[in-house]
């Protein structure tokens, strides 16, 4: 049975990871009906919560479900119990709620702070199944259960999936890109920065030393073809002004 539990609780967790984008530490959200059930049933919260999420956590609590629990005496040991967990702060300091009024405050409209809620009021777990992205813990048959994903975390899903609505992974990831590129911030912030010139090295082809400026062209030298033409002009005038001795004669004398 220990084993079945496990198993379930494994698998709704990964739910959580993979599209709501839960992370370790799991910050575990207390009100003071779970620690009451807790110390009815002897169930270590500290010891036995992290072996069954399978990961580290933080228990935390609200000002208001601690001032709730004030008010009650019978509940001096739940009282006691919910005081070692962090406080989380609330808007409600100076006004205090109800712990369930305060409890679904906290998660708002969307959950983004990534909490699990542990608690046995049956108001609360109402209103709780009604966010998508809230995963709920309480205490049943001496063990602590890890409920299903609600109909309303199905719903977003799928409709993640269909492309209506953007994933809060998806939604993170486009918010620290905005952040990067100074995208959303307001006017005066992005007046009063001023970006910063990078120093500029200077221009390698300005470093080259000047050419010197070439002289006239020297003149061309004599082809081979235009000597051989002077030359054989100049055997032929040789040729046409001719010899003035006669030639001689062929007749006997």
């Amino acid at each position: 049975m220990k084993i079945k539990r496990q198993k379930h609780a494994k698998k709704n967790i990964s739910f959580y990871k993979f599209n709501f984008n839960f992370r370790q530490p799991f910050q575990i959200l207390i009100d003071g009906t779970f620690c009451q059930a807790a110390l009815k049933n002897k169930i270590q919260i500290k010891e036995q919560l992290p072996k069954y999420l399978m990961g580290e956590i933080q228990l935390c609590t609200t000002s208001c479900a601690l001032k709730e629990l004030e008010s009650l005496k019978e509940l001096y040991g739940a009282k006691l119990i919910l005081q070692r967990f962090q406080v989380r702060r609330c808007p409600h300091f100076k006004d205090p709620v109800p712990a369930s009024k305060c409890l679904l405050s906290m998660l708002e409209e969307t959950n983004p702070h990534h909490y699990f809620v542990a608690t046995q009021d049956h108001t609360v777990t109402t209103g709780l199944k009604k966010i998508p992205g809230v995963p709920l813990l309480y205490i049943i048959l001496n063990t602590i259960v890890l409920d299903k994903p609600s109909q309303s975390s199905l719903d977003h899903v799928q409709a993640v999936q269909l492309g209506e609505l953007v994933s809060p992974a998806q939604h993170q990831s486009i918010r620290s890109l905005k952040e990067e590129q100074g995208i959303g911030q307001k006017d005066g912030e992005r007046r009063g920065r001023k970006r910063k010139r990078k120093q500029s090295n200077p221009n390698p082809l300005s470093c080259l030393k000047k050419k010197k400026k070439a002289g006239p062209t020297p003149p061309q030298k004599k082809t081979e073809q235009g000597e051989k033409k002077k030359r054989s002009r100049h055997k032929k005038r040789k040729t046409e002004g001719g010899d003035n001795t006669p030639a001689p004669s062929l007749s006997n004398p």
